[in-house]
């Protein structure tokens, strides 16, 4: 059993992606859910990672996976542009999806798959783990209790480092691009403040920048955004970028607080506030965003336990991405066909 005393999730992993130590394998031993099995394009590869990091067992394909009765939940990490396909089979099959960020490649596929996530009658939820930790709660609590005032205005920063020129990530055919890969955590973490700013924000301007050898596909962007109260945001993404900077500033009329990393707290979970009376700086601990997630996504299974992220909020995110790429002068993602 879980340590919460729930059946434990059967989970079958696609791809061998290097990201799913942290977000999946890691916070599923911690809770205690099952890894039943994992598929990845190269087989040999697929077995050193089960072998790795406890995987039950191998499927020969991704299709295979998706179709053994005793995975009910599927986690998809692949590529950004196999993120909607992937998720339409999975729920096709009437498992239950975890799927990373984005959960398609523009807001017409979103839809699709909403879609079939209400025909499936089962959990669909869009992985940005972030909002599970206690750092991002507290910077909502800080509004809540009114301790910073009126929302004024909200910076949101995520930016690395670039990845090889190789990565998938530069990718136009597999939806790359800073905006799909970083910027989707600004915008939400913007879009997320909404009860606080009079209602959802909507796009003001974006700006972009292409990068070189790989045209369509954005290196940098900034979007600019409004809200119904008055307040205003800047979310902003870099993908070749000096150094890494994941950080969220909120400013209100009696005060502002800032979390130096609100996309991995676990790295660095300070929440600095500064008002008249002062400034202090509060730790709201280190344990992983991923874990968090994990739990909130099990409750939602086994318990129906309601979740904040689910297919109409990963739709409403891809819209608004796409009006981001047609306003900087790129497109949408196209849709990856498999």
């Amino acid at each position: 059993m879980s340590e919460t005393g729930r059946e434990p999730l059967r989970i079958g992993v696609l791809g061998a992606a290097r990201i799913t130590e942290r977000s999946l394998i890691d916070p599923a031993r911690a809770t205690g859910h099952r890894l039943v099995a994992v598929a990845a394009r190269d087989r040999a590869r697929a077995e050193a990672f089960a072998a790795g990091h406890g995987v039950e067992r191998v499927a020969g394909s991704y299709a295979e996976l998706i179709a053994d009765p005793e995975v009910d939940v599927v986690y998809n990490p692949l590529a950004n542009g196999l993120h909607g396909p992937w998720n339409l089979a999975a729920l096709a099959a009437g498992k239950h999806v975890l799927s990373e960020k984005p959960s398609a490649s523009n807001a017409g596929e979103a839809a699709e798959v909403r879609r079939a996530a209400e025909r499936a009658g089962t959990v669909f939820m869009e992985a940005f783990h972030y909002l599970f930790h206690p750092v991002t709660r507290r910077l909502h609590e800080l509004l809540a209790s009114g301790e910073l005032g009126e929302l004024r205005h909200v910076e949101a920063v995520v930016a690395i480092a670039a990845p090889p020129d190789t990565d998938p990530r530069w990718s136009l055919p597999l939806a790359g691009g800073a905006l799909m890969d970083l910027g989707c955590y600004s915008l939400h973490a913007l879009r997320m403040l909404a009860p606080w700013a009079g209602g959802a924000p909507r796009l003001a301007a974006a700006r972009a920048g292409e990068r070189a050898g790989a045209p369509g596909v954005d290196e940098w962007l900034d979007a600019d955004l409004e809200y119904p109260g008055g307040a205003t945001g800047s979310a902003r993404c870099h993908m070749a970028y000096d150094g890494l900077d994941m950080s969220i500033r909120l400013v209100g009329s009696r005060g502002e607080a800032t979390a130096p990393n609100f996309v991995l707290p676990q790295l660095d979970d300070r929440v600095v506030i500064r008002t008249p009376g002062g400034e202090r700086t509060e730790h709201l601990g280190t344990r992983s965003s991923y874990t968090y997630q994990l739990e909130a996504f099990a409750a939602g299974v086994r318990e129906g336990t309601p979740l904040p992220l689910d297919a109409d909020d990963a739709v409403t995110t891809m819209e608004l991405i796409d009006a981001c790429y047609r306003t900087a002068g790129f497109g949408p993602r196209p849709r990856t066909r498999i």
